[in-house]
Order: structure tokens, then sequence, then C-alpha cells
């Protein structure tokens, strides 16, 4: 199965997996309720402002997708709505926590993602939560990747790839290293040379400044 998402398909579908497992007795959602869920400032990036119309067009798209759609409710007359992420991926509580927290959130660390999904499962030890990541970039085609560890830091951040291959800036960055790479010798002797001129002139400056200073009390 290989489903593309767009990023107001990945809030809902994010938004109705973390309320089925965080507030069960609240799921399924109304359409009020969802457009709520998508737009809450706490454990979203970024934070969106969708209105009913936009989410409940995502819902249409995602029912033909077969990710998520009207929940059989006999009991209410208002309509409500589900995911059907088990039905088509058949996934553990771990990987569907993780998931969730990766379409609601984007790229994190292992030890992000288990402090997070905590709240929707509970992850005992940093080792579950690799175990997870591994099976869901596994998978046919994978639904996960391994980003490129950014400068500066400790740990490799990871993506969903419900929504297509991941772009990311450090690849521009990369690339700006690439092209300073291939600069020749001569050019960067020379920024080297200017660099030097400039503060030869302000070490310069000072002396005179410092000189003057001093005749002051002479």
């Amino acid at each position: 199965m290989n489903i593309l998402l767009d990023e107001v398909e990945t809030r809902v579908l994010g938004s109705l997996v973390e309320k089925e497992l965080t507030t069960p007795e609240y799921y399924p959602l109304t359409l009020n309720a969802l457009v709520n869920a998508c737009n809450q400032k706490s454990n979203r990036d970024p934070v969106m402002n969708l209105d009913e119309d936009v989410v409940r067009d995502a819902l249409r798209t995602l029912d033909k997708k077969g990710l998520a759609g009207p929940a059989d409710n006999m009991a209410s007359r208002v309509s409500k709505f589900e995911h059907r992420l088990q039905e088509a991926y058949n996934f553990t509580r771990h990987e569907t926590a993780i998931l969730a927290e990766l379409l609601l959130r984007g790229p994190q660390t292992p030890g992000e993602l288990r402090s997070r999904a905590d709240r929707m499962h509970k992850f005992d030890d940093l080792g579950i939560v690799h175990t997870t990541l591994r099976k869901l970039m596994e998978r046919d085609p994978p639904l996960a990747k391994v980003l490129p560890r950014q400068p500066g830091t400790k740990e490799a951040r990871y993506a969903h790839l419900l929504s297509g291959d991941v772009e990311l800036p450090a690849v521009e960055s990369a690339a700006a290293v690439a092209v300073i790479g291939n600069t020749t010798s001569g050019e960067r002797i020379a920024r080297l040379e200017e660099q030097v001129e400039n503060l030869q002139s302000q070490i310069a400056d000072l002396k005179q400044q410092f000189a003057a200073f001093r005749k002051q009390f002479e």
C-alpha cells in the first residue's frame, strides 16, 4: 500500500489516533472536536488553524485512502469520525503511538519519541522505541526512515514516510559545504589573507588609540 498524505490529512490522521489512545472515552470524535484537536497548541508542530471545511475535505480523502472515515455510531445523531490505521496496517500499539507522534510533530529523536509517545502507550525503555522504529522502516513500503544526523547533535532523528520522502534543510547545508569544499586553494588563501589584513589594521588602530590615551596622564 503506497499512500501519500498532504499536511492537513497528516494532522487529521495523527489527531484521531492520539485522541483514541489518550481520551478513549471521547472517541470517535465529532467534527468540532476533531477541528479542536487539529488546532491545539500543545503536542503539535507546526501549530495549525484549520476550519471545518478543510478538515471535512481531509476526512473525505482519507476515507478514499482507507485511513479514516465516519464511525458506526447508532447511539448518537451527531456524525463522528475514526481512524482506520489498524485495518490498513495491523499495527502494534507501540507502532501506532510512535507513528502518531511522528504525524503530529514531524522528525524526532528516539529519546523525544519515548517521552512524548508515552502518554499514548507505555514505553518501558529506549530499546522498545528503537525496535518499533526498525519495524516501521522494514515495512514494504517503509513507513519511517532515519535522517542524516545534523551538525552538533548526538542523536539521529526519524521521520514518517506517509507523506513521501523527507527533504531537510540539512541536505542543503551539506550541498553548501560541498560547494565551499570545491573552491580553489587560491581563493581560500586570498580570503584568509584579506581577513588577516583587516585584523592587523584593527590592531594598529587600537594601538594608536591606546597611545593617545596614555599621553593624557603623562
